[in-house]
């Protein structure tokens, strides 16, 4: 069995800079902390891009600081907030594909994990992402070396309409273009970040999930346009146990006050 942690839409910003009142970098290394205090036998943790805030070097230094602490390997991901070659600056060991691209395999007990950059600031309207040619060519590659392992395919933007209009109109474009070729593929599940929600769905066959942010939250507004609504919900972060191609999802709301173990309610 393998464990993963998963966070998502981090969204550090500089020293004392918030957001609706919740400053990211402290609510990022409590859950980090959190995780790494009730879950340290996990294999590695995956956080799914919008790393920063606004993209610039002191971000992604905090980030760095934060990050130290962390007793697994982590995987970062470019999401919609995030500046690649910032980024790449300040994480100069951080993997990536043969044409610059912030996209990984790794492989572990039985299961493969394939983790995609959708950034594409030329998108319209901005925020929006798009694997061009040639990451979904290196996705193709990873898929067909699985040799017989179960897929999980991490990527920030969902590659699905959530129902949440603002937020899907800065989707993935090209999302009906991936679900094709994930398809043919030997895909156990799909994870993404962006809609700052928990979300479960089935689209085309896959099995996919959403998860929330450890920072701010979208509020509960299908339909809406924009995509600046945020409320001061719960963080959380996720957590996955594999079996060979066999995935089991936790989410995990790390703000809450936590019970003793055991605790009984009769």
């Amino acid at each position: 069995m393998a464990k993963i942690i998963v966070f998502t839409d981090i969204h550090i910003r500089a020293e004392g800079q918030r957001i609706i009142g919740l400053d990211p970098a402290a609510r990022f290394a409590q859950g980090l902390a959190h995780a790494a205090r009730l879950h340290p036998d996990a294999a590695c943790a995956v956080l799914m891009g919008d790393l920063a805030d606004t993209g610039v070097r002191a971000e992604y230094e905090i980030l760095r600081r934060i990050l130290a602490d962390a007793p697994w390997p982590v995987i970062p991901m470019m999401g919609n907030h995030d500046n690649r070659e910032v980024f790449r600056q300040v994480f100069p060991e951080a993997p990536r594909d043969p044409n610059g691209f912030v996209q990984a395999v790794r492989d572990l007990e039985g299961v493969r994990l394939i983790t995609l950059d959708t950034l594409d600031p030329s998108t319209e309207p901005h925020h929006g992402g798009r694997l061009c040619s040639k990451r979904l060519d290196w996705l193709k590659a990873a898929l067909a070396q699985a040799q017989g392992q179960g897929c999980l395919v991490f990527l920030h933007h969902p590659p699905f309409d959530t129902g949440f209009a603002g937020m899907d109109r800065i989707g993935l474009h090209n999302a009906a273009e991936l679900r094709d070729l994930l398809a043919s593929g030997p895909v156990t599940h799909v994870f993404a970040g962006h809609i700052h929600r928990t979300i479960t769905a089935t689209v085309d066959g896959l099995p996919m999930t959403v998860f929330k942010s450890p920072c701010h939250q979208m509020p509960m507004m299908l339909g809406a346009e924009g995509s600046g609504h945020s409320v001061p919900e719960p963080g959380a972060y996720g957590i996955l146990t594999t079996r060979g191609p066999n995935v089991v999802v936790h989410f995990e709301d790390f703000t809450l006050p936590e019970t003793e173990v055991g605790q009984s309610a009769v």
